[in-house]
């Protein structure tokens, strides 16, 4: 397993992989319907290690990767469904496609207008600057995966749209940016996933920022150790990428590694924990975060096993998220109240090591809003809050209160408590940040 070639799987190979899940030729056309609307891609190692096709199409990992065809409205699934039936051309599915895709809120919290920065009155291509000491970069050689999550938020980088998508090859613009903000402690480059560029790439982007004498930290944000832990152990560059963790660590730059990890069978191959011994071994940290995702991870054990065995693989447990209000998300969406149950009872169930996580938290328009809990006050049962990260910095760590809502799912769905308005909403949302 450890020095197969990587084997990427992309729409054209779905209707034969759905075939091992047992599904007749309609449950196929339909989700082959979701896959025209949503991207599709995945990888042997996937498909062969982590599946159990012997439970699919209810395995978590399958329904981690493969779509499903109650994911989207069943009238919009008809119709795309009758267009394949029909041997449509390929431009007039598409067209479907297009419009059902702006039907899901494609960029959420202000991506493509709020946290765009600017160089004088331009906008600065393939970047985010939600929050004064982090900016997010979006390498262009980056923007697909190793395998494609049913739920990413970012699955608008994947369609192919280019009105949708981030993407930058332009480091100079980057460090430009960057010097013109001494208050950027920390870069994150994003995608997709970096770690799907070779060791010659990545390092055109990371070996500039060495030279920034004011940023503390370089983050890749990635799911690779969970869907190709190949990348670290025996690829052709996996030592030579190593050796780039290095040079990072060496400058004086914290390198924080933010793995996504979402079903405790990601964690079990041995293959993980010798990539991770490798990566940790540079100097580099991996912290670990995911989203609680229903029929997935919406169960308290799932978290407390992953939680206690990345740490006892030297990873730094980090976030739960909540899925955030874009794609599919009325799918996989878990209300509120149970998102804070799950993690409440999988952090009661862990030792203070593991309790480095924070949660549940919704990466919302005015900021990362962190349930805490449920409490009643002066008769009035609450949603008690806080800002864990906020555009406005004057609102971070402050507890706030929301009416309570069993059936809440994101934080639009939430009404002030105790007051007119949410302290959020006392500020100009249209704040940018420029050179």
């Amino acid at each position: 397993m450890g020095t197969r070639r990587f084997t990427a799987y992309s729409a054209k190979h779905l209707d034969e992989l759905l075939r091992r899940a047992r599904l007749d030729e309609e449950e196929r056309l339909k989700v082959r319907a979701v896959a025209t609307v949503l991207p599709f891609r995945t990888n042997a190692y996937v498909v062969d290690e982590l599946i159990d096709w012997t439970a699919a199409p209810d395995d978590p990992i399958y329904r981690l990767v493969f779509p499903q065809a109650d994911m989207l409205p069943a009238d919009d699934v008809a119709r795309l469904a009758g267009l394949l039936r029909s041997g449509a051309p390929a431009p007039e599915l598409q067209a479907e496609a297009n419009r059902v895709r702006q039907g899901l809120n494609p960029h959420p919290a202000g991506q493509m207008d709020l946290n765009v920065p600017r160089i004088g009155l331009d906008p600065v291509p393939g970047m985010q600057h939600k929050y004064p000491e982090t900016v997010l970069f979006f390498p262009k050689q980056g923007q697909t995966c190793h395998a494609y999550c049913t739920y990413c938020f970012r699955w608008a980088q994947f369609v192919g749209d280019a009105d949708l998508k981030f993407a930058s090859d332009d480091v100079k613009q980057l460090v430009e940016y960057l010097k013109a903000h001494p208050d950027v402690t920390s870069v994150l480059l994003t995608g997709g996933d970096p770690m799907i560029m070779g060791e010659p790439v990545l390092k055109r982007y990371i070996e500039p920022l060495l030279e920034i004498e004011q940023l503390e930290s370089i983050r890749i944000g990635t799911k690779s150790l969970a869907y190709w832990p190949q990348r670290f152990v025996s690829d052709p560059d996996a030592d030579a990428t190593l050796r780039l963790f290095e040079k990072v660590v060496a400058a004086g730059k914290n390198l924080a590694f933010m793995a996504h990890f979402t079903h405790p069978r990601e964690l079990e191959p041995d293959l993980v924990a010798t990539a991770a011994e490798r990566i940790t071994g540079t100097g580099a940290t991996i912290r670990t975060q995911a989203p609680v995702i229903r029929s997935i991870n919406d169960y308290p054990a799932a978290w407390e096993v992953m939680w206690r065995r990345q740490l006892t693989l030297g990873m730094i447990p980090y976030y739960m998220f909540v899925e955030r209000d874009t794609g599919p998300q009325d799918y996989f969406a878990v209300p509120l109240v149970r998102a804070y149950e799950v993690f409440r009872d999988a952090y009661a169930a862990v030792s203070g090591l593991c309790r480095t996580v924070r949660g549940p938290s919704m990466s919302a328009t005015p900021g990362k809003v962190c349930v805490d809990g449920v409490a009643e006050i002066s008769g009035q049962k609450v949603f008690v809050l806080h800002f864990i990260q906020a555009r406005d910095p004057a609102l971070v760590g402050k507890p706030f209160f929301a009416r309570y809502d069993p059936n809440a799912v994101w934080l639009t769905d939430l009404r002030p408590a105790f007051a007119d308005r949410f302290p959020f909403e006392q500020i100009p949302q249209n704040t940018r940040l420029s050179a």
